[in-house]
């Protein structure tokens, strides 16, 4: 997956969770849930959908790389290069 295509899927499946996210304010390394109004069922429901759209299970040790826009996009990446 391109880097290009993760970020979106990012933003896609954060806007499922959060349909009024400001994307524009939420830069590639802020924190998802200092900017967006995201708590920790939020947080999982966002890990559950990204998932759904990427095609794999996104374990509990995965979720440290899932805090922000540039993180998230580069697990989508090194994920799918690698395999599951």
């Amino acid at each position: 997956m391109k880097r290009d295509a993760a970020l979106e899927m990012v933003k896609e499946s954060l806007a499922e969770i959060v349909p009024d996210a400001d994307f524009t304010k939420l830069g590639p390394d802020d924190k998802f849930r200092d900017v967006l109004d995201l708590d920790s069922l939020d947080f999982l429901s966002f890990i559950e959908t990204l998932g759904k759209r990427a095609g794999f299970r996104i374990e509990d040790e995965d979720t440290p790389h899932l805090t922000t826009l540039a993180d998230s996009a580069d697990f989508l990446v090194a994920r799918t290069e690698d395999g599951p």
